[in-house]
């Protein structure tokens, strides 16, 4: 297991295996199987736009999730990675509770292990073993909206980890286990 201790590796795996028990009760809120699915992504380093149907008749478009995944990759290493579609479902939901017509800022979607080392060099606030990492976390805001109040739209979905941060002024979303933190 390498540096992981048996403790370690046994709280990642059970989180991973929490992740994926979530009830689909809680994903009742996407539209039925026939119905589109639309993003809206403003990269707040690259100033990158991107507004794209990554879901339609059914399934997933695999040229939009491609266009999604660069939009979201490291922006200091230029590596991209595939960003777990439960992630989009999530953020997608929580647009549509708060009825907004705005892009979702992003603040940090894809990360290397090598920035978020970086990151975990500079911040206690950076998990080791981050989910940024599996392109399974993304940190956003959306304009027009509090982010006291996007906050409450992602807790009340009660799904992943919700990372609050007003001073930064954004909010961490992943597919993890539930759990809430503010930093």
């Amino acid at each position: 297991m390498g540096n992981c201790s048996r403790r370690d590796f046994l709280k990642f795996g059970t989180g991973l295996l929490a992740g994926c028990l979530v009830p689909a009760t809680a994903w009742s809120a996407l539209p039925p199987d026939g119905s589109r699915r639309t993003l809206s992504f403003y990269n707040t380093h690259t100033g990158e736009r991107l507004s794209v149907c990554y879901y339609s008749k059914g399934a997933y478009c695999p040229d939009a999730l491609k266009k999604i995944n660069h939009i979201l990759r490291d922006h200091r290493t230029g590596e991209v990675q595939a960003i777990d579609r439960r992630l989009l479902d999530l953020i997608y939901t929580v647009n549509q509770r708060l009825a907004s017509g705005t892009p979702f800022h992003i603040i940090s979607g894809y990360r290397s292990p090598k920035t978020n080392a970086q990151l975990r060099k500079r911040s206690s606030g950076v998990a080791k073993r981050s989910f940024h990492m599996l392109g399974r976390a993304i940190d956003i805001r959306l304009p027009g909206c509090n982010t006291g109040k996007l906050r409450k739209a992602c807790l009340d979905l009660k799904i992943g980890g919700v990372g609050y941060y007003p001073k930064s002024d954004f909010v961490h979303v992943d597919t993890g286990a539930f759990r809430t933190w503010r930093g």
